[in-house]
């Protein structure tokens, strides 16, 4: 569906299923260079099991209009617009990658608003290396080539799909490209330019997950443990779940393990 956020179109991804504010409501944040779609398999099964699915595409990424937003605290705050855009006090947030920042630091900016946190494959902070910041400016293909290899496991690079006939690394090539230029940029730039984390995981009170990939070589289990010790006003502590033999790619490399650990955390009481 498409919707008006600061007079420009957004589309939202609702999972095959009309958006219904009355059910638990969860948003998926994408992460840099990529747009709604790494969510179909996710947002589809929630939507098929009560729940209201919402993937945004992000300003200026898929079918969004407008400029891509600069900063994680700009895209945190526009979060908050898409939720009164949809007429949603309090809603889930899922992100990953870059996303799982957005959804951090709304979740501390707005906590009366958010219910749950399920953060993918997040680490704070979140570097990004020189070579591939110059070649998403510079040479946007190498940069692509950069973070597929980096994303996925060797056994998706030599073809291993959880999809039937589908070529993974090739599938988030065409992703990527199909983006408008400079969004990757600026992505990366925000995710590297992004030093609030620590303050903003201080701030979080409601439940939270850490999904990590077993084979994650962009945010690796060993990095994730400051984030969850930063966590420390969540009750219980924040949970940190394993998806086995995938990489940073995990949704798109183990998407059932990835959707049964959302659903875990979702449906709990």
């Amino acid at each position: 569906m498409e919707i008006a956020i600061a007079s420009s179109s957004v589309f939202v991804y609702t999972g095959g299923r009309p958006f219904d504010p009355a059910l638990p409501v969860v948003v998926m944040i994408h992460g840099a260079g990529h747009d709604h779609s790494v969510w179909n398999f996710q947002a589809r099964q929630l939507a098929h099991h009560g729940f209201s699915a919402v993937a945004p595409d992000l300003p200026g990424h898929g079918r969004s209009r407008g400029l891509p937003l600069a900063s994680v605290e700009a895209l945190a705050d526009w979060v908050g617009a898409l939720l009164d855009a949809l007429g949603v006090e309090r809603a889930a947030l899922v992100g990953h990658s870059m996303g799982s920042l957005v959804a951090l630091h709304a979740a501390a900016q707005m906590p009366s608003r958010v219910s749950r946190l399920i953060l993918i494959g997040s680490v704070v902070p979140m570097p990004v290396a020189d070579p591939l910041l110059r070649a998403a400016r510079e040479t946007p293909d190498l940069a692509h080539a950069m973070i597929n290899q980096w994303s996925y496991t060797p056994a998706s690079q030599l073809g291993a799909s959880a999809s039937p006939g589908v070529r993974l690394t090739a599938m988030n090539l065409r992703l990527m490209a199909r983006q408008p230029e400079g969004v990757l940029a600026n992505d990366l730039a925000a995710c590297n330019g992004y030093h609030r984390g620590f303050d903003a995981a201080a701030e979080v009170v409601c439940p939270t997950l850490l999904l990590c990939g077993e084979r994650d070589q962009m945010t690796p289990r060993r990095a994730v443990k400051p984030l969850q010790e930063a966590l420390a006003k969540v009750p219980g502590g924040a949970r940190v779940a394993i998806i086995p033999r995938a990489g940073h790619a995990m949704m798109a490399e183990a998407p059932g393990a990835v959707g049964a650990a959302m659903r875990r955390m979702l449906d709990e009481k």
